[in-house]
């Protein structure tokens, strides 16, 4: 049976050879198109499939919020402010006006609190799952777009909030053992986290600043970094004591130490891991501490195309089955 491609060997097998130069070799976590002295254009885009990003039954509210921030996300990691947004909404037969009402209705309510409104879009019906498909537009001032490969070696390697927590909260929703384990109010927590991503828009400053290269944690952050270090030509060494938790998280962890791995590895946390000078750390630090955005320092950045050295609190390295979650 013949070999399918992997996500990143799709893309770079059949779809960059066809993109345009605006489309960053399909590398990056959005396009940038040039509007000469108004700043830079930056265009993404993220679809989420019923049964694959969602549950059919979770809140309709709460599905267009998620579609929405995930987009936010991705335009935050590149330092750009949100100006709008199309929707592309395919809708199963059994779709209903109250369904659609609660849907609109938590979307109308990010548009407005993220200052991201809704321009345009299609919907149309589907013999399939429900599928929410979201092209966010930012603007970045001219030059000040924050790319996967601009990390040098010494740079210092950072992650915004706590990483964990919504792979945990997955688990949380579908009932795995040791979540059942938690209290009530760290199930909770996770299970809030899974499904209402935080996109660090507070950082968008600190980033166009400070940040020599920057990706917003969808997949996993040992994959995501392994991504940014990638497309920088460079290496890391991160010290998995240094990664930041919640308490949720760590007593999930107290329960079942293995769970540490899904913590590094596990999606949808939307969080930023970024790179930055040395002689500039501190004013990112600081910078980040004004905007009320937890940022933790985990690691360096090293010479190397090698893949990231990730270091357990005895400094043995530690080798993960996957590094993230994969589509494909």
């Amino acid at each position: 049976m013949e070999r399918r491609f992997t996500e990143d060997e799709l893309i770079a097998h059949f779809f960059a050879p066809i993109a345009g130069k605006e489309g960053l070799g399909l590398e990056d976590d959005a396009a940038l198109l040039s509007l000469g002295a108004a700043g830079d254009l930056v265009v993404t885009t993220d679809a989420l499939v019923a049964g694959v990003h969602f549950f059919e039954e979770d809140a309709p509210g709460l599905i267009a919020k998620k579609a929405l921030r995930v987009n936010l996300s991705d335009l935050a990691a590149k330092a750009a402010a949100p100006l709008g947004f199309l929707l592309a909404l395919a809708l199963p037969r059994d779709w209903t006006n109250d369904w659609l009402a609660a849907f609109a209705a938590g979307l109308g309510e990010d548009a407005r609190d993220f200052a991201c409104p809704l321009i345009g879009g299609d919907t149309v019906r589907t013999p399939g799952p429900l599928t929410v498909s979201i092209t966010a537009l930012g603007r970045a001032p001219p030059g000040r777009f924050v790319f996967r490969a601009g990390a040098r070696p010494g740079d210092l390697v950072y992650v915004s909030g706590t990483i964990g927590d919504a792979a945990f909260g997955l688990a949380a929703r579908r009932g795995a053992g040791v979540m059942a384990r938690l209290g009530a109010d760290a199930r909770d927590y996770l299970l809030e986290r899974y499904l209402l991503p935080r996109p660090r828009v507070q950082l968008i400053g600190a980033l166009r600043d400070y940040a020599s290269a920057a990706i917003d944690v969808s997949d996993g952050l040992a994959g995501d970094l392994a991504k940014m270090m990638r497309a920088s030509k460079v290496s890391a060494r991160i010290e998995l004591a240094r990664i930041p938790l919640s308490i949720a998280a760590r007593q999930a962890i107290a329960i079942d130490p293995a769970l540490a791995d899904v913590a590094a590895t596990g999606g949808d946390d939307y969080e930023i891991l970024c790179s930055v000078p040395r002689a500039a750390a501190s004013a990112l630090e600081a910078a980040a501490r004004e905007a009320g955005v937890p940022l933790t320092r985990i690691g360096e950045t090293t010479a190397g195309e090698g893949l990231p050295l990730f270091l357990d609190e005895d400094e043995n390295p530690r080798v993960f089955n996957k590094l993230s979650f994969s589509h494909f």
